[in-house]
């Protein structure tokens, strides 16, 4: 697992199992999560992503149909059928 410590990452790309953030600042990045071990002490999301997958993402739509949490619905997803969304 590679360590950032003091570091900031602005438009990057990140698989959550790969990676520990120590005292990091993160904006506007994509974090890919499978359901594996993760590690981030004093680090900031800002306007970061989160992109479930396997076991992680069976694990979110399961709290999603019990009620259990709340995701936004993409706005693209709003749109009507032949329309692009704003």
């Amino acid at each position: 697992m590679e360590t950032f410590r003091n570091q900031s990452f602005q438009a990057r790309s990140f698989i959550l199992e790969q990676v520990a953030f120590v005292k990091c600042k993160l904006t506007d990045c994509d974090l890919y999560y499978s359901g594996g071990d993760f590690d981030w002490a004093e680090t900031a999301f800002e306007n970061c992503r989160f992109h479930w997958q396997g076991a992680a993402k069976n694990t979110v739509a399961l709290l999603q149909t019990m009620g259990m949490i709340q995701m936004p619905i993409p706005a693209q997803s709003l749109a009507a059928p032949g329309q692009k969304p704003n």
